[in-house]
């Protein structure tokens, strides 16, 4: 085979292989997390300061809950847009981070040198081993939902730019 049929050959197998590979992270990671119109499941959970703070108290008003860890490469990458949509949105739209962190300095630390000036919780337990996780089918992180005023789950996310759109549409209804 010349070295001209190898390249031809290689290059149809990449624009054949090219559409797998362009997957969507949700596709990958978020197949498990609750579907929109799923009723969300209600928690109550501490703030560092030991205020305990549940779901269904939130109820009259949209949630972003983004599920995170200071510990997780993606989720501080995300911080920076997370702090825009809550800039953007926070004044209509309540935002709560639920931290997989189970060291409360690592996760405090991070809230603060961040500037993260909205609700954050947490169970202070391994990932794995939280409620929470379970309740919301969480397997990746970071993972976002956004909640309607009913409690529905409105869209469920691994993908801050899918959260960022979601949050424009709902904005322009």
């Amino acid at each position: 085979m010349t070295t001209k049929r190898i390249i031809i050959s290689v290059l149809l197998i990449l624009v054949c292989a090219f559409p797998a590979l362009a997957q969507d992270a949700d596709s990958l990671y978020a197949k498990d997390l609750l579907q929109p119109g799923t009723q969300a499941p209600d928690f109550t959970l501490p703030a560092p300061d030991g205020t305990r703070h549940s779901l269904s108290s939130m109820r009259g008003s949209y949630v972003v809950l983004d599920f995170w860890a200071s510990w997780c490469p993606d989720c501080r990458k995300d911080i920076p847009a997370m702090k825009r949509l809550h800039d953007k949105y926070g004044r209509n739209v309540r935002f709560v981070s639920v931290s997989f962190d189970d060291k409360k300095d690592n996760w405090t630390r991070c809230i603060d040198s961040n500037n993260m000036d909205w609700l954050h919780l947490s169970e202070l337990k391994k990932w794995k081993q939280t409620e929470v996780s379970r309740l919301y089918n969480v397997k990746w992180i970071p993972a976002m939902y956004i909640i309607d005023r009913q409690g529905q789950v409105v869209m469920s996310t691994v993908m801050i730019e899918k959260l960022a759109a979601k949050l424009k549409e709902l904005h322009e209804l």
